[in-house]
């Protein structure tokens, strides 16, 4: 596994992780499966869901943190700036040698290019949103909210997974 690999799996996912439909449920049932992974497994994360600007979903599990919900506030600004996921930008610039500073003068306390933030895009209205979970390594971060959103969509995470 090569970053040239993920950054290529991401762009797939981000073009094939589409939903038919977003609101208030979708946002409940998707919330509800990360924090039942999460109790299960025991991960000390936060998860944060938001169509832009609102909050839809937030749960801090035990063992996270001020710093995990912060971070997730971060992330989840990379990909309201960009819509794209914070794994793949943050993966790009990693490419690139450059920094969200340098190259977009955006402040590292607003903005963190970390995985685990992931666009909600819906069929005919775009990118609507998005869904971060934050407290687990970034590429953990990442796979598990394009697990969940996969699980949402209905489709297997088999062929858009990062590599192991």
């Amino acid at each position: 596994m090569t970053i040239e690999d993920d950054i290529a799996t991401i762009a797939r996912q981000e073009k094939g992780l589409r939903l038919q439909r977003w609101d208030e449920e979708s946002a409940w049932t998707l919330g509800s499966m990360l924090r039942a992974w999460a109790l299960e497994h025991g991960w000390p994360i936060v998860i944060d869901i938001r169509r832009f600007d609102q909050p839809m979903f937030f749960a801090a599990l035990p063992g996270s943190s001020p710093d995990n919900v912060d971070w997730a506030r971060r992330k989840g600004n990379v990909v309201a700036r960009f819509h794209r996921s914070s794994y793949g930008i943050g993966l790009g610039l990693s490419r690139s040698n450059a920094t969200l500073e340098a190259k977009y003068g955006l402040a590292a306390r607003d903005f963190a290019a970390h995985g685990g933030a992931f666009p909600i895009a819906v069929e005919g209205a775009g990118v609507v949103g998005s869904v971060t979970v934050s407290g687990l390594p970034q590429r953990e971060d990442h796979r598990v909210v394009v697990k969940a959103l996969c699980a949402l969509a209905g489709i297997s995470d088999a062929a858009l997974q990062l590599d192991p």
